[in-house]
């Protein structure tokens, strides 16, 4: 059982509510001075509260989903678990396994889509990264075998999973729901984490001799994809959505590249490169590159094209409010901005995913199909 599942959560529920009266119990069989009755007592306090904060653990985790699996929590996660040979292989995308749909139906392609695990190279920026492509029901429909499909980049913040868009954000499961409602068109979800090189947080950043992240998101994954599935090349084809550090990426990304993203969405995003030790040196003290990576310089200096722009924010609990309403207010014609802003929410799960679903439904009436 997986380490978000419910079923683990509501066994160890149970364990710490047996443990509890159990103690009460026995106590006053272990109220004696023997040092097994001494033992006995220290044993199940220990256990019972060992229960607890494993509990309470649980259902932080299950909440806000710090963490995707055992081995994410142990610090196992092996992301880049297939070797992909350009020399033979000669294309930039490979599919190393292929998943059933989280919705109804989801063994069914045509019911349900298909999400496939692919190992991403990066001919010009030479990074190779592991992502989840979620195709939908109409993918796979003979009606729909001659036509393309438009798709969009989905990062998890730092340092989350991919797997946390899938099972957490649920952007498969509410893509699937909206476009059977009829809300938004049959979408492809590029799903993947910012993280391209672990462990470095490397901020979306053409770092100066070290990992070009940005050539990576904004060239070579568009590349890719769409010589690999149905999906076209021109930016009415392609949006990029992301949360926190995913957000900072999606934004920046589409201000920098007009010529290959139309719109992008950045749920409760910062607007300035971090620089801290999980990133380190990302500029080597080239000013131009520290002034590029902040979007409000961007906003101010550089020409903001025709994108869609989309931010998240709250009144209550979002630390990133005042600077989205200054962003909002630099964004200028023919550029369009719109914004989601909660009365209250905090930088969590919780909150995207109370954004999900109209994020997706804003980024399907802005994409083309071809």
């Amino acid at each position: 059982m997986g380490l978000t599942s419910r079923k683990v959560l509501a066994l160890v529920v149970l364990l710490a509510a047996l443990l509890f009266f159990a103690t009460i119990w026995l106590w006053p069989r272990l109220s004696r001075r023997t040092s097994r009755a001494v033992f006995g007592r220290v044993g199940l306090l220990f256990a019972t509260q060992l229960a607890v904060f494993a509990a309470v653990g649980l259902a932080a985790n299950h909440s806000f989903l710090f963490y995707g699996s055992w081995a994410d929590l142990f610090g196992r996660q092996q992301d880049l678990g297939a070797v992909m040979d350009h020399s033979t292989v000669g294309r930039q995308l490979k599919i190393v396994e292929k998943q059933r749909s989280p919705v109804p139906g989801g063994s069914r392609p045509m019911a349900g889509g298909q999400i496939q695990k692919v190992v991403v190279g990066g001919r010009k920026s030479g990074i190779d990264s592991t992502a989840f492509v979620y195709l939908p029901p109409e993918y796979f429909r003979p009606e729909y075998a001659r036509k393309t499909f438009p798709a969009s980049v989905v990062l998890t913040g730092y340092p989350g999973t991919a797997e946390n868009l899938i099972t957490g954000l649920r952007y498969p499961k509410t893509a699937w729901e909206l476009s059977k409602q009829g809300r938004m068109q049959p979408m492809i979800l590029v799903m993947l984490r910012p993280t391209v090189v672990p462990p470095r947080d490397t901020e979306c950043v053409d770092v100066p001799g070290g990992p070009q992240t940005e050539t990576f998101f904004a060239k070579d994954l568009p590349s890719a994809v769409s010589g690999a599935y149905r999906v076209g090349v021109a930016p009415r084809n392609w949006g990029f959505i992301g949360n926190s550090t995913g957000g900072y990426c999606a934004l920046k990304i589409a201000l920098h590249h007009p010529d290959r993203f139309s719109a992008a969405a950045g749920l409760s995003a910062y607007y300035k490169a971090a620089v801290d030790p999980t990133t380190g040196d990302l500029f080597h003290g080239n000013r131009e590159l520290r002034n590029r990576a902040d979007l409000m310089w961007s906003l101010d200096h550089l020409p903001q094209g025709t994108s869609s722009l989309l931010v998240t924010s709250s009144r209550k609990g979002e630390g990133n409010l005042k600077a989205t309403q200054k962003f909002i207010d630099k964004v200028k014609a023919p550029a369009k901005v719109s914004s989601i802003i909660l009365d209250s929410g905090g930088h969590n799960f919780n909150t995207w995913r109370r954004e999900v679903s109209p994020v997706l439904e804003w980024m399907g009436g802005r994409l083309r199909p071809n």
